[in-house]
């Protein structure tokens, strides 16, 4: 999980950037002393492992949301196909 998020952050950084892409990631390369400059990439690290668990919980949720609907509208459409071969089924006789 920490590459993850490391290899986003290298990437974020490497991209040319006006501004800052990211709400709440700070630009670290201000800082002049190494543990400070530690310190800042590693609440960045942090911020952003916080962000894509959000993201992912997030993606989840919509996934099952989406599963169940997906199952509610196949049993309607079964359900619905039931009725029609039904139909179908009284109205043959009658023609006969």
């Amino acid at each position: 999980m920490k590459t993850a998020a490391a290899l986003t952050l290298l990437a974020l950084l490497a991209t040319p950037a006006v501004a800052q892409d990211i709400r709440g990631l700070e630009v670290c390369t201000a800082e002049k002393q190494m543990d400070r400059r530690t310190g800042c990439l590693q609440a960045n690290d942090n911020f952003l492992q916080q962000e894509l668990a959000k993201v992912k919980r997030e993606s989840n949720a919509r996934l099952a949301a989406a599963q169940a609907e997906i199952a509610a509208l196949q049993a309607a459409l079964t359900r619905l196909d039931g009725e029609v071969k039904q139909m179908r089924a009284k109205s043959e006789p009658a023609k006969k």
